[in-house]
C-alpha cells in the first residue's frame, strides 16, 4: 500500500468565526461521512488530526533562531487539518476527497517517501 497525506486547505478560522452551529455540525457530519467513505472502500486511515487556528501556530523561520508567532507565510488559506491514508486505489481515495472538498475547502493529496525510497 501506498501512503499519501490528505490535506485541507482553506480558511481553518471559518469554521469558528462565522458558521453558525448548525452549519459546523452539518461540516462535522460530512467529514465523519469521509471516514466512513475510506473505511468502507478499503482505505486505512493511519493517523490525523483537525488543526487549531494558525493563530496558534509557532515558526522557527529558515536559516535562523528566531521563533516567530503565527504561521511562515501570511496567507488566506492555511492547512487545517490532514488525514494519513493508506491505500492501493489513488483515483478512489480522490474519489473520497470530493466529500471534504464539497464543504468549500481545497484537499491536496501527497504521496509520502517511503523507507525504500530514502538513501541510506
Amino acid at each position: 500500500m501506498t501512503e499519501y497525506v490528505v490535506l485541507i486547505v482553506g480558511d481553518a478560522d471559518r469554521w469558528w468565526t462565522s458558521m453558525s452551529m448548525k452549519e459546523r455540525h452539518e461540516g462535522y457530519a460530512e467529514y465523519a461521512r469521509f471516514g466512513e467513505q475510506l473505511a468502507e472502500r478499503g482505505h486505512k486511515v493511519t493517523g490525523g488530526a483537525e488543526l487549531k487556528s494558525s493563530t496558534e501556530a509557532r515558526t522557527v523561520q529558515p536559516g535562523s533562531l528566531a521563533i516567530i508567532e503565527g504561521p511562515y507565510t501570511e496567507s488566506a488559506e492555511q492547512v487545517g487539518g490532514f488525514y494519513q491514508v493508506e491505500t492501493d486505489d489513488l483515483d478512489d481515495l480522490l474519489e473520497c476527497c470530493k466529500i471534504i472538498a464539497g464543504l468549500g475547502d481545497a484537499v491536496q493529496v501527497v504521496p509520502t517517501v517511503s523507507a525504500e525510497e530514502r538513501p541510506s
